[in-house]
C-alpha cells in the first residue's frame, strides 16, 4: 500500500448519509458528474446485462435503468434513508429492486450479476479489498466491474488547512489495481483525473460536504472543542476543493477451458 488506510467508523458513515438523504441530490454535483462520465465509458463496452448491481446507489441515480431497460437493476446502499429517498422521488418501477446492505458482505448469490457498477462508494468501505472480492464473487463469468472512487490528492486544500488527520486518506489507483488482480479479475484498467470545484466561500464547501453525506467518518476523528477549532481554521482557507477521481474496470475471468482474455494492467494519469 502507498500509505496506511485509516479505519472508517461504519456507524458514523451510515449516520451521515442517513441524515443527508434528502439533501444529497442537490449537493452531490461531483458524484453526478462522475456518474455521467462513467456512463460514457460504457459506450465502448460490448455488454447486454440481464442483471445489474448498482453498488452504493445514491437517490438521484436512474441512469442504469435507462441504459439497460431490459435488465433487472439492483440498487444497494448501506443507508436505508438513501434507498427510501430514491423510492420517494421515482417510485417503484419495473425490474427495480432496492436492498440495504454492505459492500463487504453482499446479500447476493455467487455469479448472479452481469455488471457491477459502483459510483463514488468504494472509499466509504472499511475494507476495500473485501468489497472487491465480493464484486468478483457475485459477477457471472465474463461479467464487468466498473467503478469510480477517490484518490490520495482529494481535498488537498482542506488537508493543508486542517491537517492530515482531519481528512480521509484515499487509496492510490495502483493499489486498487493490485487488489483487482489479487481478487482474480482479468484485464484491469485504471486511470484518474483531477476535478476542482469552486465555492463562494469555505462555509459553502463545508455545507456541501455535509449535505452530501461527506462528513468525516474516520474512526480516529477529533470531537468536541478540537472539532470547533478545525472549523475555524478551515473557514479562513481558500474556498476550492480538488478531487482526484479514480476510474477502474475489469472483467470476471472465465472458467478454464473457455475462451479467456489476456490479462493486461493499464494505468493512465489524465492531465
Amino acid at each position: 500500500m502507498s500509505e496506511p488506510f485509516p479505519a472508517i467508523d461504519r456507524r458514523a458513515a451510515r449516520r451521515n448519509f442517513e441524515r443527508a438523504a434528502r439533501s444529497y441530490a442537490g449537493a452531490s454535483r461531483l458524484e453526478a458528474e462522475v456518474g455521467a462520465r462513467m456512463l460514457e465509458r460504457l459506450d465502448y463496452m460490448k455488454l447486454a446485462p440481464r442483471r445489474v448491481l448498482d453498488a452504493g446507489s445514491g437517490p438521484p441515480q436512474r441512469l442504469l435503468g435507462k441504459r439497460y431497460p431490459k435488465a433487472e437493476v439492483i440498487a444497494l446502499d448501506f443507508a436505508l434513508g438513501m434507498l427510501r429517498e430514491r423510492q420517494d422521488r421515482f417510485g417503484f418501477f419495473r425490474k427495480k429492486l432496492s436492498i440495504c446492505g454492505d459492500l463487504e458482505r453482499l446479500p447476493l448469490a455467487p455469479e448472479t450479476v452481469d455488471l457491477v457498477w459502483s459510483n463514488m462508494a468504494l472509499h466509504w468501505v472499511a475494507e476495500p479489498v473485501a468489497a472487491i472480492r465480493e464484486f468478483e464473487r457475485v459477477l457471472a463469468p465474463g461479467g464487468l466491474l466498473m467503478f469510480s472512487t477517490l484518490g490520495p490528492d482529494t481535498l488537498k486544500e482542506l488537508r493543508a488547512a486542517a491537517g492530515a488527520a482531519r481528512v480521509h486518506a484515499f487509496l492510490d489507483m495502483h493499489d486498487l489495481g493490485d487488489m483487482l488482480v489479487a481478487a482474480g479479475f482479468s484485464a484491469p484498467v485504471m486511470d484518474m483525473e483531477v476535478l476542482t470545484l469552486k465555492y463562494r466561500s469555505a462555509t459553502q464547501l463545508l455545507q456541501d460536504l455535509r449535505a452530501s453525506g461527506q462528513s468525516n467518518a474516520r474512526l480516529d476523528r477529533a470531537r468536541g472543542a478540537s472539532a470547533k477549532s478545525f472549523r475555524t481554521r478551515v473557514l479562513a482557507g481558500y474556498p476550492s476543493a480538488s478531487f482526484e477521481v479514480v476510474y477502474g474496470h475489469a472483467w470476471k475471468a472465465v472458467a478454464r477451458g473457455e475462451t479467456e482474455s489476456k490479462t493486461i494492467r493499464v494505468f493512465r494519469r489524465v492531465p
